[in-house]
């Protein structure tokens, strides 16, 4: 089965159509006000309104207020929700959206158990744990830290570039991979050459 790519941190139109053209599946816009790749929601819908079909915009939330949520998934019905906090399943589930939630793996983690925690998620998110930073660390974590044969697809993040990307698909085979440092040229400004590389990497070996 091939793998999927989602490009996170997409903050101009321009690296959409980029990412989308050279195969990505998915593109990640994070609605977190302390991230250097923060998108406002206006901009990030006029964004999602010229995307191609088939191809999924994803809203990332760290513990966001509802008014800031329903002001980004009122813009678009294609949306997909990324819960990257410390958020409870029911309220990831409560906007009636497919959602993805982040855990930050850990040493000691029971990642089987953290995973049944939300059983109405479409996937899981797994990503390095850095204390006090929610994500986007572009630091790579053990990847025998992830059980075999978890209940929900697994999407991997966390530190991925595109030297890397085709062992972690090889050793963890997850649904899908997340970069968003790794394919940069700044923080929130996309390299086409590191995107190009990354997705063939992944999809291609």
């Amino acid at each position: 089965m091939s793998c999927r790519v989602k490009i996170c941190g997409i903050t101009n139109l321009d690296d959409a159509l980029m990412a989308c053209r050279h195969g990505a599946d998915a593109l990640g816009f994070v609605f977190y006000k302390n991230s250097p790749r923060y998108v406002s929601p206006e901009v990030a819908n006029s964004i999602v309104a010229q995307l191609p079909p088939f191809v999924t915009p994803v809203s990332l939330f760290v513990d966001a207020d509802a008014a800031l949520v329903s002001s980004v998934l009122e813009g678009s019905s294609r949306w997909v929700i990324q819960f990257h906090g410390n958020e409870l399943e029911d309220e990831c589930a409560s906007y009636q959206r497919p959602y993805m939630k982040a855990l930050r793996v850990q040493k000691n983690d029971d990642v089987r158990a953290l995973v049944e925690q939300y059983s109405s998620a479409t996937a899981m998110l797994l990503d390095a744990y850095k204390a006090g930073v929610p994500g986007g660390t572009g630091e790579v974590f053990d990847w025998t830290l992830i059980p075999s044969n978890l209940p929900k697809p697994i999407v991997l993040a966390g530190g991925l570039t595109p030297e890397n990307v085709g062992q972690a698909i090889k050793q963890v085979q997850p649904y899908a991979v997340d970069v968003s440092g790794g394919v940069e040229l700044s923080k929130g400004i996309k390299s086409e050459l590191k995107v190009q590389e990354f997705i063939n990497g992944a999809k291609c070996g």
